[in-house]
């Protein structure tokens, strides 16, 4: 961990925009446990496909708005009108593939909750034993075993946009995984990962009955 004197090491991604910037210092690699906060984020990264997460950032209070907080429940009764609806929303990322990706996504999502198992459950269900812990930003991961088995798990219950390397930034923004370096400042800011990439037990055992272990 930096000195207290010395200026924080973020990634390298995190310097480029100040928005950029306080997205790492307060949000990535937080955990996120609800199924609308899952929900959204698995939204977020899959119209992220192919463009930047700056791009993403700029335009987040506008999707949350246009999808109705990304709750599944009311995303999912969307029709032909809302999707032309978003389709003429220029705060948003107007794709008609990733809107209609969306609307289905949050569909299996109901489905998937109708089973017992929410979709904040499944993908936390695939949390490694040990998280990585990179001293270079080249040896960050861009995928991993659980995030391979995860996008496998969710196309099988329907889902769109979700392959492993999405899967695997997923992970990486809500706390699944520590992807920070072990010299940023934020590392083990999840409270679930020691610095060393191990678990914090008393954490796990506090959220006891989500599996931390991959199927």
């Amino acid at each position: 961990m930096p000195q207290r004197d010395e200026a924080p090491i973020r990634a390298a991604w995190a310097l480029s925009d100040p928005l950029l910037t306080e997205y790492y210092d307060t949000e990535w690699g937080v955990p996120v446990r609800d199924e609308a906060g899952v929900f959204e984020r698995l939204s977020l990264e899959a119209f992220q496909s192919g463009l930047s997460w700056l791009t993403v950032l700029r335009k987040r209070e506008a999707f949350r708005a246009a999808f109705d907080g990304f709750v599944p429940d009311a995303v999912a009764e969307y029709g032909e009108g809302e999707v032309e609806r978003l389709l003429a929303d220029a705060g948003i990322i107007r794709n008609r593939r990733k809107i209609e990706a969306t609307v289905s996504n949050a569909r299996a999502a109901v489905r998937l909750r109708e089973t017992g198992t929410d979709l904040a459950e499944l993908v936390w269900s695939y949390a490694p034993e040990c998280s990585p812990a990179p001293a270079v930003e080249a040896e960050v991961p861009s995928a991993s075993p659980e995030s391979v088995a995860l996008a496998r798990d969710l196309k099988r219950q329907g889902f769109v946009f979700v392959g492993p390397t999405t899967m695997y930034a997923l992970m990486s923004a809500i706390g699944i995984v520590d992807a920070h370096l072990v010299s940023s400042h934020r590392r083990g800011c999840s409270g679930i990962w020691n610095a060393d990439g191990s678990r914090s037990d008393a954490r796990w055992e506090s959220w006891r009955g989500v599996s931390p272990t991959p199927r």
